[in-house]
């Protein structure tokens, strides 16, 4: 989540826009039953405004900033690496000791605070591509989408058994239990009033206690599935972060006019079928596997152009307003990307769930808006005065401080303080 030192203040900036933009999708499932991530009528009927956040969301930002933060993760393990062994240590050890803290603290914030927890997956899967730190970048590439592919085998596989399952309900003479099944699946990803739906606005509405003892009975079974259709992706964008890295693209080296063109081709590669996908399940009417299988396996192969268009729109942004002060502000952000991460999430639970405000499941994605602009605004307000006095974010300290296995110093002197330009 955060990088080696010395700082990159093109990486720094990339992780700032990633913290931020990945809220945009994870606001979804902190305000909302779980399955109206993958179709948005499971919360309700939609509004116009509702359907624009909607897809807006599939369009530009689900799977793609989350794909950024991997790039990102997969370069800073190099960064890391490369630090230790300048130093004289050994550079896969602390990258697995960083591993094995980072599993520990996405496994507290999977069971105090949200079920969407990436860091255990991060954790897992960093360790996995560690294995490919040193092949070139060309090879790093080829990994990387062999990855992608099998990745989207499995997705591919497991919608097609949905669709068998369909097939086999509606054939004459199927077992009711066939029937009854489908039937509750399917009323899971689009009716409100259905069992799974209500359940989990029992949960999520009822006591800290009560959500902590779900988390922890759920834990094993959902971080499974959610391995299963995020790891191998993952992975992929790791390495390809990696690639990355050794080509120069991610620190700002390549010209204003390559970052330029490169954006320019990924979203026009990208936005055209993700639009036709859109229009596809608004036409369907939202039907539950028209939605789901979008959102699952058809939206995957564009996923990848459009988070190094992202990336590299940034990057041309910065080439070209590097003295704006805004740019100061979003590298603080991801300068403290573990902190703002945790963060979001303790302040988003805290709005929705019913240990808080309580209000889960009563807020339309039209308001969204409203709670991430409020969102990103104290991320920008707070990162950089605290980076003004302390030498990381608080989050950082203790990850830091747990890798070291001592407390590290968090106030910064005045002499070692870094201007965040």
């Amino acid at each position: 989540m955060t990088a080696a030192s010395p700082r990159i203040p093109a990486m720094d900036v990339l992780r700032g826009c990633a913290v931020m933009g990945i809220l945009w999708m994870n606001i979804t499932a902190f305000a909302l039953p779980q399955n109206a991530y993958f179709n948005p009528v499971a919360a309700g009927p939609m509004s116009a405004g509702d359907i624009a956040f909607w897809a807006s969301s599939l369009i530009l930002v689900d799977g793609k900033m989350r794909g950024l933060f991997s790039l990102l993760f997969g370069a800073s393990m190099l960064l890391l690496i490369d630090r230790e062994e300048m130093a004289g240590r050994d550079g896969t050890r602390a990258q697995l000791v960083r591993g094995f803290w980072l599993l520990a603290i996405g496994l507290l914030h999977h069971i105090l605070l949200w079920w969407g927890d990436i860091l255990v997956t991060y954790a897992v899967v960093g360790t996995i591509a560690l294995l490919f730190a040193q092949k070139e970048p060309l090879a790093l590439v080829k990994w990387a989408f062999l990855a992608f592919l099998i990745h989207f085998l499995i997705c591919g596989a497991f919608i097609a058994s949905l669709y068998g399952w369909a097939h086999a309900a509606a054939a004459p003479g199927a077992a009711a239990t066939t029937r009854e099944g489908l039937d509750s699946f399917l009323a899971g990803l689009s009716d409100p009033s259905s069992p799974i739906i209500q359940q989990d606005i029992a949960i999520y509405t009822g006591s800290f206690g009560g959500i902590v003892r779900h988390h922890l009975t759920g834990f094993g079974g959902d971080w499974l599935w959610t391995f299963l259709f995020t790891g191998l992706d993952t992975l992929g964008f790791m390495l390809l972060g990696m690639a990355m890295l050794k080509g120069g693209f991610l620190i700002g080296r390549w010209p204003a006019e390559q970052y330029r063109q490169t954006a320019r081709h990924c979203f026009l590669i990208g936005l055209v079928p993700m639009i036709g996908l859109t229009i596809w399940v608004v036409a369907s009417g939202f039907a539950p596997l028209t939605a789901f299988s979008t959102a699952l396996l058809w939206s995957f192969p564009f996923r990848i152009p459009l988070a190094v268009g992202w990336a590299a729109l940034i990057l041309w942004l910065l080439a070209r307003h590097r003295d704006h002060w805004l740019v100061g502000r979003i590298a603080a952000t991801g300068r403290m990307a573990l902190s703002n991460y945790l963060g979001t999430s303790l302040i988003m639970t805290a709005i929705f769930y019913g240990w808080g405000l309580g209000l889960f499941g009563q807020v339309r994605p039209a308001a969204f808006p409203l709670f991430l602009i409020a969102a990103w605004a104290v991320m920008l307000l707070w990162s950089k005065p605290w980076l003004d006095r302390f030498a990381m974010g608080p989050a950082e300290w203790v990850w830091r401080s747990l890798q070291q296995g001592k407390l590290q110093k968090i106030r910064r002197s005045a002499r070692s303080s870094i201007a965040i330009h």
